[in-house]
């Protein structure tokens, strides 16, 4: 359980959602089977019902991992959608690649090897959505040069912002985590002030921020 909401109300949320079955839901038991984070399956059928309400057609990712959540994406979008990953661990690069051509996504997602700052430092397009699923202590760090390319209209989600639900309340904190909560923290508040967003975030999995991008 994510420790963000109770478990019988976690719980009950995960029964009312539907069911996945075939390759997606295999590579789901895997992670866990690994206890590779991916993102949660409430979140998951959250990004799908997003992704296709709003006819999201390029989208970028930042962590990767295993190649999960940007399969969904590419499955949600559709043969023309078009995604860009980065993903720092080399093996994890192969393996999400490895997945993506078992999957038949290879054409619709590109994988990114490399840091997620630099990377962001020198995007050149501009994308519909951005999801933000990299190292927790960084988010703050690739603000701005993700917001230059999203486009007006866009949205930039970014998962497990309540991080357990120490980044709420002190009493959860764990010491070696409270680096990490604190710049969570900051994140959150450079988001809910930024001039150019408008944000919720909602107790779903592990927290989720949603921001729309209103203008420049």
């Amino acid at each position: 359980m994510s420790c963000i909401t109770t478990d019988y109300v976690e719980t009950y949320i995960k029964t009312l959602l539907p069911q996945k079955k075939g390759s997606l839901k295999a590579l789901r038991l895997e992670a866990e089977a690994r206890r590779i984070p991916i993102i949660s399956e409430e979140v998951q059928n959250y990004m799908e019902i997003m992704i296709q309400s709003h006819k999201i057609e390029k989208i970028l990712e930042i962590g990767t991992a295993i190649g999960y959540s940007s399969s969904v994406f590419a499955e949600a979008m559709g043969k023309t959608g078009k995604i860009m990953t980065v993903e720092r661990d080399g093996e994890r690069v192969l393996e999400a690649k490895r997945h993506h051509a078992d999957l038949g996504y290879t054409k619709q997602i590109n994988v990114i090897a490399g840091d997620a700052q630099e990377v962001a430092a020198n995007l050149t397009q501009t994308y519909d959505l951005i999801f933000l699923d990299g190292g927790k202590g960084h988010y703050l760090h690739l603000l701005e040069d993700l917001l230059k390319h999203l486009k007006i209209g866009g949205y930039l989600v970014s998962d497990n912002v309540l991080y357990k639900g120490m980044v709420a309340n002190d009493d959860l904190v764990i010491r070696r985590k409270i680096t990490i909560v604190k710049r969570m923290r900051a994140y959150l508040e450079a988001l809910s002030k930024h001039p150019q967003l408008k944000t919720s975030v909602l107790p779903m999995g592990d927290g989720l921020a949603i921001s729309y991008k209103t203008g420049e």
